[in-house]
């Protein structure tokens, strides 16, 4: 019976001392049990890579800024950039352009100007003429007139925006293209030619080269 309540003693007093010992001790967790994404994660390339940037040389430069400097004296004043580009002979072309524009809007403005007089007069005076080139005219053929000398005098304002924009356009498409060689030296030649396969370099083909020179 003894023997018994000190065997009973001594289990008790070793199951006590194993759970004194897992209350106080250390417990380490490892980190990548709780996050198993981030076991041996390596760094996204693309956010490491750094853009690799285009180095650019003053030449490269000075051409690239070429048309801009071509189109803003275009802008200006019409013919700079022809003038910019090495391309006076264009200038009579461009003022020739808007000398004959103006005579146009002139044109179409002084007889809008005459029609419209007519028929104010006539609709303030009882359909009476003020102006002796008009006397055959009823008042239904000068409105009609008028509304003609307005709509073509209108157009040729709109011509004169066109022409002012299509000469900066030209000054900017031959400052970008200044960079390329381009000549009238289109040619084109035949010549015999023997062509050798890579996979059979003892068969020889006799053939016909065609160069084109730009």
């Amino acid at each position: 019976m003894l023997r018994c309540l000190l065997i009973i003693l001594f289990v008790s007093a070793f199951s006590l001392s194993l759970s004194a010992q897992t209350d106080n001790g250390v417990v380490k967790v490892d980190t990548n049990m709780l996050n198993p994404g981030t076991k041996n994660r390596r760094p996204d390339s693309t956010t490491v890579q750094k853009k690799h940037e285009v180095v650019k040389d003053s030449a490269r430069l000075a051409l690239e800024a070429m048309p801009k400097i071509a189109l803003r004296r275009a802008l200006i004043f019409p013919g700079l950039g022809q003038i910019y580009n090495k391309q006076a002979w264009k200038l009579p072309f461009v003022y020739g352009g808007f000398v004959g524009i103006g005579l146009v809007f002139n044109f179409y403005q002084q007889n809008y100007s005459e029609t419209l007089t007519e028929l104010q007069y006539r609709l303030a005076h009882n359909d009476a003429h003020k102006n002796p080139t008009f006397d055959r005219y009823p008042t239904s053929s000068i409105i009609t007139y008028k509304d003609f000398y307005r709509r073509n005098r209108d157009l040729s304002i709109l011509g004169g925006v066109g022409f002012y924009a299509l000469q900066a356009i030209d000054a900017y498409v031959k400052a970008k293209f200044a960079r390329y060689d381009i000549n009238s030296d289109l040619s084109l030649r035949l010549s015999p030619s023997v062509q050798t396969y890579p996979y059979n370099a003892s068969s020889s083909v006799p053939s016909l080269k065609i160069t084109l020179s730009l």
